[in-house]
C-alpha cells in the first residue's frame, strides 16, 4: 500500500523486513451491550480457539549496499556535513546482494470447519511459505486460495485433519457509533492477545484505495494484528483489522477495520472462484463542487458529477452522458464518488442497476447492465 497522508499510516498490517514484526492494524467495535460482570470471559472463551497466528516467508532480492547504492537525503546528507566523512557503510561481513528471506507475522480467524481462514491481503502477499499457528499450538502449512488487494482480504486454506473450531460474519449494518467492540490478534508475535474498545466512527474514508467504507475503532491494535477479528459483544466479526493511523507504528487509538458487510462478500468469492469478480460502468467522475450543487438548486451539495463516458461501455449503451449527476443507484442515494464506486463494484457483473439521474436539472432514470471491471494497473 502507498503511505497515506496526515499523521503517518501505521503500516498496513502485513509482511515486514527482515527481523521486523508486521506493522499493526485496526480492531473496531461492534454490538452495543452491557458488560457483563466478569467483563468478556464468556465471548473471549466462545471465540478465541477460531483465531489464528500467521507467518509468511518471502525472498526478495537484496541489492548490494554500495556508495551509488546508498540512501540519499537526510538524515544521510546532514551526517556528511557535520562529519565530513561518507556516511557508514556497512559492517563487514553484512549481507552484500543476493536472495534474501522477509519474515511477516499476522492475525486470521477461521470460518469453515475443514479450515478455510481469513487474513489481510497484505499479510500473504507474495509469500513463499504461509504458517499458520492454531490456539491449540499446532502449525500446520497454508494454502492462499485467493487475496483481493482492493479490499485487502484474503482467504487461506489448512488441512488439520478434523474439525475446527470457526466465528460467523456478522451485520457491521447494524453497528452504532459507541458500541463495544472487542478484537484479537497476536500484537509482535507474543500469541493471541485481548483488546476492547468502542466504535469510534463509520464509513471512514483514509485514501487507501476506492472501497475504502471502514470502520474505526479505539481497541489497541498493534504490530501482528493485521487481518484479525473485530467482535461484536454477540461473539460475531464484524471488521477485519486492517490499519492504523500512529506516528510512531504503535497503537494510539486510531485504528480500522474493513466492515463484515464488504467481507463477507468478498471471502465467498475467493474461497469459491479464487478472485474477485466486480461490476463496471464505464464512466468518469467527480464530486459535485457547492457552486454546483447552488447551480442546481441544492441546499448541499450531494450526488456525482459524470466528467465523461468510455465509449462501449455499460454506461455509453444505457445513454448516461458527460454532464449528467448520478443521485442514486437501485434508490439508495449517491453522496460521494466513493458512494458510486462501492456500489458498483458490489454488483457481480450482469447484474441490472437503476441509476437517478440529473440532466440538465431533470430528473431522468437509466437502467444498466454492468459489465466485468477491467484489471487496474498498480
Amino acid at each position: 500500500m502507498r503511505r497515506l497522508p496526515a499523521l503517518a499510516l501505521g503500516a498496513f498490517l502485513g509482511a515486514t523486513a527482515l527481523t521486523a514484526v508486521t506493522p499493526a492494524f485496526v480492531a473496531l467495535p461492534a454490538h452495543a451491550a452491557a458488560v457483563q460482570p466478569g467483563g468478556y470471559v464468556g465471548l473471549v472463551e466462545k471465540v478465541a480457539p477460531a483465531v489464528v497466528y500467521i507467518e509468511v516467508t518471502k525472498t526478495i532480492d537484496q541489492p548490494a549496499m554500495t556508495p551509488e547504492t546508498m540512501p540519499q537525503g537526510f538524515p544521510f546528507d546532514e551526517f556528511m556535513r557535520r562529519f565530513g566523512m561518507p556516511a557508514p557503510m556497512p559492517m563487514p561481513g553484512a549481507p552484500q546482494g543476493g536472495d534474501g528471506q522477509v519474515h511477516g507475522v499476522g492475525t486470521g480467524f477461521i470460518i469453515s470447519t475443514d479450515g478455510q481462514i481469513v487474513t489481510n491481503a497484505h499479510v500473504v502477499d507474495g509469500a513463499d511459505s504461509v504458517k499458520v499457528t492454531l490456539a491449540d499450538g499446532r502449525s500446520l502449512d497454508g494454502k492462499v486460495l485467493g487475496a483481493d488487494t482492493a479490499t485487502d482480504i484474503a482467504v487461506v486454506k489448512i488441512d488439520a485433519g478434523g474439525t475446527l473450531p470457526t466465528v460467523a460474519f456478522g451485520d457491521s449494518t447494524k453497528l452504532k457509533v459507541g458500541q463495544d467492540v472487542v478484537a484479537i490478534g497476536n500484537p509482535f508475535g507474543l500469541g493471541n492477545s485481548v483488546t476492547s474498545g468502542i466504535v469510534s466512527a463509520l464509513g471512514r474514508d483514509i485514501n487507501s484505495g476506492p472501497f475504502d467504507n471502514y470502520i474505526q475503532t479505539d481497541a489497541a491494535i498493534n504490530k501482528g494484528n493485521s487481518g484479525g477479528p473485530l467482535f461484536d459483544t454477540d461473539g460475531e466479526v464484524v471488521g477485519i483489522n486492517t490499519a492504523i493511523f500512529s506516528p510512531t507504528g504503535g497503537s494510539v487509538g486510531i485504528g480500522f477495520a474493513v466492515p463484515s458487510e464488504t467481507a463477507a462478500k468478498v471471502v465467498a468469492e475467493l474461497a469459491s472462484g479464487g478472485k474477485v469478480e466486480r461490476g463496471f460502468l464505464g464512466v468518469q467522475i467527480q464530486p459535485v463542487t457547492d457552486d454546483i450543487a447552488a447551480a442546481l438548486g441544492f441546499d448541499k451539495a450531494r450526488g456525482v458529477l459524470v466528467s465523461d463516458v468510455t465509449a462501449d461501455t455499460p454506461a455509453a449503451k444505457a445513454g448516461i452522458t458527460r454532464g449528467d449527476i448520478v443521485v442514486s443507484v437501485d434508490g439508495t442515494e449517491v453522496n460521494a464518488p466513493r458512494d458510486l464506486t462501492r456500489m458498483i463494484a458490489t454488483d457481480a457483473p450482469g447484474a441490472t442497476v437503476k441509476l437517478g439521474l440529473l440532466r440538465a436539472g431533470k430528473p431522468v432514470d437509466a437502467t444498466v447492465t454492468l459489465a466485468s471491471r477491467p484489471e487496474q494497473p498498480a
